[in-house]
């Protein structure tokens, strides 16, 4: 069994311990964004519906924390980037970084990461890591 989301509307946990990112699409706009909002923040338009986002991407930018920001106990450094989501229009999704060396343009893959959640318990939260097989990644090559 693994740990549920730390926000449902964020993001879905399958069985096999995969998770897939939910975002809006708002057909008036024609654009994607995440997280999702009941308001497409493009247009003002009410017409979102909630999408599964791509797993893969590429990364567009990314850089080392150093210092932990207030309430967090994890290590350090960790890495955070900008993923530019596989698929049309284009999306940008802040997320944690995993693994590594870092490139500019590299594959990148969703991945879920269990963390202690508030409670004392654990939950599931996003993360990217570079994507070893590189057929499985296509858009744009970013910075």
């Amino acid at each position: 069994m693994h740990a549920p989301p730390i926000e449902p509307s964020l993001l879905r946990v399958a069985p096999d311990g995969s998770v897939t990112l939910i975002g809006g699409f708002s057909p008036t706009s024609g654009l994607r964004h995440f997280p999702r909002a009941t308001v497409c923040p493009y247009s003002g338009a009410t017409d979102v519906v909630a999408v599964d986002l791509p797993r893969h991407g590429r990364l567009w930018l990314w850089t080392e924390v150093l210092s932990a920001p207030p309430g967090y106990s994890g290590p350090l450094p960790y890495a955070m980037g900008v993923v530019v989501l596989d698929g049309e229009p284009e999306l940008r999704v802040i997320s944690r970084l995993l693994g590594g060396p870092f490139t500019l343009g590299a594959p990148m893959e969703l991945i879920g990461e269990e963390v202690p959640d508030h409670s004392g318990g654990r939950c599931t939260v996003w993360a990217f890591r570079v994507a070893h097989d590189t057929e499985t990644a296509e858009g744009p090559s970013g910075a």
